[in-house]
């Protein structure tokens, strides 16, 4: 962060720069273009054509020559003095930005041909998300991803709904959502009702001719009665009717902010349906690398300085803690209060007779024999009686 502020202070006082610059220049260029006009409107034209000019002429001429010299050479020196401003921009990002990141990756972490197929499976879904259907298209062709239209379909039906409700027509959204009712309920999803509101909202907000069309549309929210306090205040607008919705105390209920909220949660639902995170795998793993790489260059440097760079052996473990915030935490972790590392496939969490948990690293080093002492209390137990623990 502190990086793009110094790049963006640099970048700002270019601008400004450029901006007083450019201001400047069309005002002198203008005064040097209106005096030259002046001598030739009231001392050139008044010269016969057939007459020589006359020693105050060629005077008056010699001095505009000049002064448009001394401009032209001014104006030419500013901009020099502006390009090279420029030119701090670029020496300012390669001062604060590393270019190269290959000092901080794992050699051949995809390599082969599985790693490559499904980092382009990867990239090729994050473009169906998007709605960069044509590039997935072109991915899935040139990759031989081999990928079925049922797999694409589910991408494609979500942002022809959601193109849709952009356009505020809530009918194919709605009709998706009646479809899978059920699936929607047991998530206990409010997509549904929302909609309907929405729509309800639409004809009140059009006035009394809307009415009886309004109260029979009511009929849909028979089935929500876990929503009594929207339920209220949709019936309490109808008093409002004559006068207007927006001139009343429901005038809330025509907020824009109703849109953008139904978009958000048709594309939750949506993807929970479909057994998909609401944000693209690519994004959420570029934005977490993005926090993880300053840090990581850091300590990279630090140990090449030092020259202690076999410290960062173990690939499947980072040589510091990185906290990415809890945006970022999507499964329980365990670290080993023995050997103070955190669980892995090959080095699981395991549970004690007496009920303590470590490691499986760490039930290795403190077993003598057929016995283990656990070390937060006196129990001895065998090692074999200890069981594996999946969080």
């Amino acid at each position: 962060m502190d990086a793009c502020i110094a790049v963006e202070r640099e970048l700002d006082r270019v601008l400004s720069k450029f901006s007083g610059l450019q201001e400047h220049d069309r005002k002198t260029l203008d005064d040097i273009a209106q005096y030259v006009q002046n001598i030739r409107e009231n001392w050139l034209m008044v010269v016969p054509s057939d007459q020589e000019l006359s020693a105050p002429h060629k005077l008056i001429l010699t001095q505009c020559l000049r002064k448009v010299r001394d401009t032209i050479t001014r104006v030419g020196s500013e901009h020099r003095d502006l390009h090279s401003s420029v030119s701090k921009v670029g020496k300012a990002i390669d001062r604060n930005f590393v270019a190269e990141f290959h000092s901080v990756t794992t050699a051949g972490v995809f390599e082969g041909e599985d790693k490559s197929r499904q980092l382009n499976e990867v990239v090729c879904e994050h473009f169906l998300r998007q709605g960069m259907l044509d590039i997935a298209e072109q991915l899935n062709e040139e990759a031989q991803l081999n990928m079925s239209g049922d797999q694409k379909e589910p991408f494609l039906e979500l942002h022809r709904i959601l193109g849709a409700l952009k356009q505020r027509d809530m009918q194919p959204a709605l009709r998706w959502a009646q479809l899978n009712r059920n699936q929607l309920l047991a998530h206990g999803s409010s997509l549904e009702f929302k909609l309907h509101r929405l729509y309800f909202i639409d004809l009140i907000k059009q006035g009394p001719s809307r009415q009886r069309e309004a109260l029979m549309y009511a009929r849909n929210f028979s089935l929500f009665t876990s929503h009594d306090k929207d339920l209220q205040a949709l019936m309490g607008s109808l008093l409002y009717l004559r006068q207007g919705i927006q001139n009343s105390p429901y005038a809330y209920l025509l907020d824009p902010l109703y849109w953008d909220e139904i978009c958000d949660v048709f594309t939750r639902d949506a993807c929970a349906l479909m057994g998909l995170s609401v944000e693209s795998p690519l994004s959420v793993s570029i934005r977490a690398g993005c926090i993880a790489l300053p840090p990581l260059l850091n300590i990279r440097q630090v140990m090449q300085a030092r020259q202690c760079s076999n410290v960062w052996s173990a690939k499947d473990e980072l040589p510091v803690e990185i906290d990415l915030g809890s945006e970022y935490r999507f499964h329980s972790i365990f670290a080993c209060p023995i050997l103070r590392q955190q669980s892995s496939e090959n080095n699981p969490p395991v549970r004690l007779m007496c009920g303590h948990v470590i490691s499986q690293d760490a039930l290795t080093k403190l077993a003598n024999g057929s016995k283990v002492k656990c070390p937060y209390c006196p129990v001895e137990q065998n090692p074999e009686e200890a069981k594996r623990i999946c969080f």
